[in-house]
């Protein structure tokens, strides 16, 4: 494999007040990126002070994207406006169409200990911003893991070699991978050529071709083959990596709602104010087990 990479574009990550003020370590969607289409936003919770968590994301609306919400450790509940609910524990995983309206609350189960996890906002085309919403919730089991004597690999969406998540986005073709390297090892990938692509490390830390890649810092994966080679530190590194197919088109965003036009936001706030915002009843899919 050629890694000639050149990882020029870190992002270090900026502690952001969120919520009803949950603290959040944030990447895309920073003055340092606003957005990287077609990724819009990257959140990245971590504390075991329950001070920067528990008060959680009370109701509030999203439109015209998706939503990633990965849990590592600890639990956080989901419930929306539709009637749907769900209780999202360690390694689970919620993809949330929204598009033509959701207005839902992720609030944490505990008052103690761990809460880990990233949230990632994925852009929708314009031709389906309006679409009907949907709502997928699986286990930590649901999702296949890839183990080899130096590195550790869990397929949260779309596929890796023969593995296969249970989620595949048929519109902007992401995939996303959690993956541990031992220490001193690497780990080496190629990517798809159309689509753009990063890496966020939290824990440990790394090298990117002899680039050093600190603890919650997000490199932007640029390669003439987009392929990487990441060798662990010391103890261990531990990272996402994820990538997508660009949109292409312009992006308007008001808070949690993301349009093409200034006219589809006034007309999405006129909808949310006049409580003609939720239009449709989101499909659900569960996992089993």
């Amino acid at each position: 494999m050629n890694t000639a990479v050149s990882a020029t574009r870190l992002i270090p990550a900026v502690a952001v007040p969120e919520g009803a003020g949950v603290t959040v370590h944030r990447t895309i969607g920073t003055p340092a990126l606003r957005n990287y289409d077609p990724f819009l936003l990257l959140d990245h919770i971590s504390s075991n002070n329950p001070e920067d968590y528990i008060a959680g994301f009370p109701s509030h609306p999203h439109r015209g994207f998706s939503t990633f919400t990965y849990i590592i450790d600890g639990h956080m509940a989901h419930q929306d406006s539709m009637g749907n609910t769900g209780d999202l524990g360690p390694g689970s995983a919620q993809w949330m169409k929204a598009a033509s309206g959701v207005i839902h609350s992720e609030m944490p189960k505990q008052e103690n200990g761990l809460l880990r996890g990233f949230q990632l906002w994925i852009n929708l085309p314009a031709a389906n911003k309006l679409d009907h919403p949907e709502y997928q919730e699986y286990s930590a089991a649901a999702f296949p893991v890839v183990e080899t004597p130096d590195y550790r690999l869990k397929v949260l969406i779309g596929h890796f070699a023969d593995a296969i998540a249970p989620i595949v986005d048929r519109i902007t073709d992401v995939s996303y991978l959690d993956v541990q390297v031992k220490p001193g090892k690497h780990f080496q990938h190629r990517l798809p050529m159309e689509n753009n692509s990063f890496l966020y490390v939290f824990e440990g830390d790394g090298q990117l071709n002899e680039q050093m890649v600190p603890l919650h810092s997000l490199v932007i994966l640029e390669s003439d083959d987009h392929s990487f080679d990441f060798v662990a530190g010391k103890t261990r590194a531990r990272f996402v990596v994820v990538s997508g197919k660009p949109i292409h088109e312009p992006i308007v965003q008001y808070g949690p709602f993301v349009m093409n036009t200034r006219e589809q936001i006034d007309q999405a706030m006129k909808d949310f104010q006049s409580n003609n915002f939720v239009r449709d009843r989101a499909w659900i899919k569960r996992d089993k087990k």
